[in-house]
């Protein structure tokens, strides 16, 4: 166990947590989910949550993790027994399974930021350009090639390990999203009326605080922090025993925060200061956007620097999920990095084209009323992850915590009153939480 690799950083490992938490959910979802859930009255919940229930659940797979020394199945069987490997293998499947579709997302990514460079990516027509985008999406060889190249890069990059692939490359894409946003939240709040769009997220509305928009940021706090994937179980297994956990888990949180935050005011105010619906939906990224940038100086320009951002989170999710059943084939089937990353490449490559093609030629196939690309994503979304979720909780809340409490204070000594506040946020609130999410999801 003590021959696995480690972070070589602390830096390293949160940026790299980090870029799997931000992903496309803080910069494509975030901004249409607070527009439609009412700007503030959707983003004030949303930090609560965060940082009560969604950090101690990512502390929770960041102890399984550390402790176990292994993917998601080894760390179980090493932690509760044998008989829980196969109960580990639901975050392998789930990370699996996102990826089947995850990567035709990433693909569009490419397709836009080549657009963008070809200076294509900037149109005042949103009749045009959601021709474009129905276009890109549904042409067949077009979806499966771009998916392919977003599926090759991944792939290309964790063949370099956890130090000279997943972390070094999370050194420098993370902080070129930051200053990409930068670039883009700048330009963004000089046009008149976006003024707006900040009031619109940080003014308090309490008056439209509902039970919809409680729920709404419930389920986004679950999702947008990679929880019950795998990924942080796999990413903790990298990390050395001279690291304190919850401050990891708190920084990660943290930054996924900040970013869905720039995420919301580099989309809303030019939205509004243009007239344009903040509630428009997935539309938002591909279809709104653009009009926004055809009213900018140098519109390509930020529109390169908007995809940008856009393929840099999709990576760097992209990554972290395929790290998850690479891990897995390593420490169970004792593959090497290299065999494991090009068999799940080409294994991936070929899964993937249901759901490539479920937007064009195969539209009309559905299984429960649901297209592949919608079933993948409601049964990993709905099922795999909540329930991925409460076993982890019931590995580090309820039957093993003597573990989790080893875990948390082996770098630093906590309090009997931190501890049994941690205990009943995991073993009683987040539980709460999920059964309610996935109940809710599923009606």
């Amino acid at each position: 166990m003590d021959e696995r690799s480690n972070w070589s950083s602390k830096l390293g490992f949160i940026l790299a947590a980090t870029g799997s938490a931000v992903g496309l959910g803080a910069i494509w979802k975030f901004p249409y989910m607070v527009g439609a859930n009412g700007g503030s009255a959707f983003l004030l919940p949303f930090l609560l949550m965060v940082f009560t229930f969604g950090v101690v659940l990512i502390l929770a797979e960041f102890i399984i993790g550390r402790a176990g020394r292994g993917s998601v199945v080894t760390s179980f069987k090493r932690i509760a027994g044998p008989l829980w490997g196969p109960i580990g293998f639901i975050g392998v499947f789930c990370a699996f399974l996102i990826m089947t579709y995850y990567s035709n997302v990433g693909g569009w990514c490419v397709a836009y930021l080549t657009q963008s460079l070809l200076g294509n990516a900037a149109s005042s027509d949103l009749a045009a350009l959601e021709r474009t985008f129905t276009g890109t999406v549904s042409t067949p060889l077009s979806a499966i090639i771009y998916q392919t190249v977003f599926l090759g890069i991944t792939a290309g990059v964790l063949l370099f390990g956890v130090n000279k692939g997943i972390e070094r490359i999370s050194k420098i894409l993370m902080p070129l999203l930051f200053v990409l946003m930068v670039i883009l939240i700048i330009r963004g709040l000089m046009f008149p009326g976006a003024m707006e769009g900040l009031k619109f997220l940080f003014a308090p509305r309490w008056d439209q605080v509902t039970a919809n928009s409680l729920l709404n940021a419930m389920g986004f706090t679950f999702f947008s922090l990679s929880i019950g994937m795998g990924i942080m179980i796999t990413y903790g297994s990298y990390i050395h025993h001279t690291e304190d956990l919850p401050s990891s888990a708190i920084w990660v949180a943290f930054l996924a925060l900040i970013s869905s935050l720039l995420a919301g005011l580099m989309v809303i105010p030019p939205v509004m200061a243009f007239g344009l619906n903040p509630s428009a939906g997935p539309g938002l990224t591909f279809i709104t956007m653009p009009a926004v940038f055809s009213h900018f100086p140098f519109p390509n320009f930020f529109a390169f620097c908007f995809y940008g951002c856009l393929f840099v989170a999709a990576l760097t999710s992209m990554i972290s999920l395929f790290e998850v059943p690479l891990s897995y084939l390593m420490d169970e089937w004792k593959m090497t990095r290299k065999g494991a990353a090009i068999g799940l490449f080409i294994s991936l490559t070929i899964c993937s084209i249901p759901c490539a093609l479920s937007m064009g030629p195969w539209s009309d196939i559905k299984i429960f009323n649901k297209n592949f690309f919608d079933l993948a994503d409601y049964i990993a979304c709905n099922i795999l992850m909540p329930l991925s979720s409460l076993f982890v909780i019931a590995i580090t809340g309820w039957f093993f915590f003597d573990k989790s409490s080893y875990e948390v204070n082996l770098t630093k000594k906590r309090s009997a009153i931190w501890m049994k506040c941690f205990r009943f946020l995991l073993a009683f609130i987040a539980p709460c939480f999920i059964v309610i999410i996935a109940i809710t999801n599923l009606i």
